[in-house]
């Protein structure tokens, strides 16, 4: 049983660093069109705009499948699995917590932060704060600036920060403002 669980927060720390190159190599490359960054820079360029669910649900069942299956062939299949659900847990918390970074207030202090850092890195400097789920990779490879104020272009501002700003509620988001 704790070899299970070992498998599956090993998933879960793989998933925030993939979390981290995809967004970092893949969503902001210089070269090409792939479609990660094409839909990538679509979501930069839109205020609401997420890649649609179908695409993501395909992209998460092959990787599912592939992943439990290799796991599977090194160490055990229900390691495999393990893994796998680690991984997919956390992935599923990653379009959970960027959605509603975009959309709502985060439920808890940590996700002020990790807002704030994944905002910096929309509306300051897409180079730095590539992590949503965590800022720890942006430490690790020194992509990681702590943001003071973020600056929300008002074409790119969402409902909720126009709603502390209409009726001056300021909760803990006293850092972001309309451009």
């Amino acid at each position: 049983m704790l070899t299970n669980l070992i498998f599956a927060l090993i998933g879960i720390i793989l998933w925030t660093f993939l979390e981290y190159i995809i967004h970092r190599f893949l969503g902001h490359q210089k070269k090409g069109k792939q479609i990660i960054q094409k839909e990538h820079l679509r979501h930069h360029s839109e205020a609401n705009y997420f890649a649609p669910i179908q695409k993501k649900l395909l992209l998460a069942s092959i990787l599912f499948i592939i992943l439990t299956l290799l796991i599977g062939l090194f160490f055990t299949f229900q390691m495999g699995i393990y893994f796998a659900l680690g991984f997919a847990g956390m992935y599923l918390l990653y379009e959970i917590t960027h959605r509603r970074f975009h959309v709502k207030e985060p439920l808890i202090r940590y996700g002020l932060r990790m807002r704030k850092h994944h905002f910096f890195h929309h509306f300051g400097n897409p180079s730095l704060n590539h992590g949503v789920t965590t800022a720890f990779w942006d430490r690790v490879f020194r992509t990681y600036k702590k943001p003071e104020i973020v600056r929300v272009p008002r074409k790119m501002s969402m409902v909720w920060l126009e709603d502390n700003e209409k009726h001056l509620k300021p909760k803990f988001e006293t850092h972001f403002f309309l451009k």
